[in-house]
């Protein structure tokens, strides 16, 4: 076991990465373990079990909400002529924005060699599997006769129908289906070398063979190690792209059309800006919470919430300023019908939902420009839930606004959403937080082999910095035993 033998060697610890180390409390190697697998591997702590107790009613209004939807029709929301589309499309783009924080942190902050992804990158992998879970619901169930859903996919038939490939509304079929995909097995090779350390653990029959299945015979070879190492590097590169992409094509489901407030170029850098944003909010949310009652306070640190925050800021910053570009954009067209759809949804009926988007989103972020606020966990968890609300309403803006007012003023109508609509969404919650938790509870929240891949103890050079690998006279810390 790792020990720290004076206070020195606790310095020289601290200098060799110059900035604030990414694990306080001077933990060892075998201390991480002990602390990520113990949560997984204990009697269910009975907190757990009130929140998926509350978790599962939320999946069960959903699945009742789906059901007595499937059983009436879409007539049971609240759509009606102009505004074909309701909360369903707002929660499947919402769902989908809330997907791209993990990948972003795991693929594009791993290829540009950011290693303070390492603490929080596996629980925002999963909370990006989960919620684009709940995104693929919406577009299942809108489409009406959902008994025909499968004529979405290019199946081969005898009667030679085929999918419309010029709609957008089908490139999100592929694209989320891809995204989803490589996600996943991202997510889970990833979590290869915990599984094993899991398995060698696991002292019941059952346990140890389901981990021994998944850890697909992982022993920490050096062969295996490359192996790992390679593949995990083509599945970042793969991922990169896709976390740019998708929100793009779910954004042209939007901008190919020709509807005021919805045609412009600006859509795909918005959409994916604007994804990021409130994917990293939500990440907060769940790791404020989930540090403190798995008492990781030491792995995920003060630092990481900071760091997640100023991306918070300069998303946010950058969602902002397309609010502005739009405003300006429809102006100087000179195009009267897009000039009133953008002057509509500031002074119409909805208003009210603008100036929440604009509170939320543009003018509460600007609060991290604080240093104190941006490390204060009161405030940052407040905000993360603030921004998430405001996220919610720019979709519903963009997707309500745009339709309820149709270029003949005879079709205008207000569109009002049902109570199924409301249990709907609120549902969609109660499956994103179950999955979540089935997470906590039986998979390690944090990628072990990789924060110890990133403590100083790991470098070669750590014990003598003058590169022969030898302890010399300086302080050091003794490593005895490491897991």
């Amino acid at each position: 076991m790792s020990t720290t033998n004076t206070g020195d060697a606790r310095e020289l610890a601290v200098d060799f990465h110059g900035d604030e180390p990414l694990i306080s409390g001077d933990m060892s190697f075998h201390d991480i373990t002990e602390l990520v697998s113990g949560h997984t591997e204990k009697r269910t702590p009975l907190g757990w079990l009130a929140a998926f107790a509350v978790a599962n009613i939320g999946l069960l209004i959903l699945v009742t909400s789906i059901a007595y939807l499937f059983w009436n029709g879409t007539g049971v929301w609240g759509l009606n002529n102009p505004v074909g589309w309701g909360f369903a499309i707002v929660n499947f783009v919402f769902w989908v924005g809330i997907g791209h924080a993990g990948t972003l942190i795991s693929a594009i902050l791993f290829l540009f060699r950011q290693q303070w992804r390492t603490a929080i990158n596996r629980s925002a992998e999963a909370m990006t599997i989960f919620a684009v879970i709940c995104a693929l619901v919406f577009p299942g169930i809108h489409v009406g006769r959902v008994w025909a859903a499968y004529w979405m996919l290019p199946i081969p038939n005898q009667m030679e129908m085929w999918p419309q490939f010029k709609s957008p509304l089908l490139w999100d079929v592929f694209a989320v289906s891809v995204y989803f995909t490589v996600s996943l097995v991202f997510w889970y090779v990833g979590m290869i070398p915990d599984l094993a350390t899991l398995r060698d653990r696991a002292t019941k029959g059952l346990r140890q063979k389901v981990l021994g299945f998944f850890s697909m015979g992982w022993t920490g070879a050096n062969r295996h190690w490359r192996n790992y190492e390679k593949a995990y590097l083509l599945l970042a590169a793969l991922a990169t792209p896709l976390v740019l992409s998708v929100h793009s094509v779910v954004s042209f489901d939007f901008a190919v059309s020709v509807v005021p407030g919805w045609h412009t170029t600006i859509f795909p850098p918005y959409f994916v800006a604007g994804a990021i944003f409130s994917g990293f909010a939500m990440v907060v949310t769940l790791l404020v919470i989930a540090r403190r009652i798995y008492k990781i306070e030491n792995i995920i640190t003060i630092g990481h919430l900071e760091k997640m925050n100023i991306i918070i800021l300069l998303t946010g910053t950058m969602v902002g300023f397309a609010y502005i570009t739009e405003f300006f954009m429809a102006w100087y067209s000179g195009v009267e019908y897009e000039q009133y759809a953008f002057l509509n949804r500031a002074t119409g009926p909805y208003a009210w939902a603008y100036w929440t988007m604009m509170s939320c989103n543009l003018l509460f972020p600007q609060f991290f420009w604080i240093k104190k606020l941006r490390r204060s966990i009161p405030f940052m968890f407040v905000a993360s839930i603030i921004v998430n609300i405001g996220m919610w309403f720019e979709r519903f803006v963009i997707t309500v606004t745009s339709l309820h007012r149709d270029y003949l003023p005879s079709s205008w109508d207000y569109y009002s959403p049902t109570i199924i609509d409301v249990l709907t969404l609120i549902g969609s919650f109660g499956l994103f937080f179950t999955l979540f938790l089935l997470f906590l509870r039986f998979l390690p929240m944090v990628a072990m082999a990789e924060i110890k891949a990133v403590k100083p103890e790991a470098d070669p050079h750590f014990y003598d910095h003058s590169g022969d690998g030898q302890a010399s006279g300086t302080p050091s810390l003794t490593s005895s035993h490491s897991e």
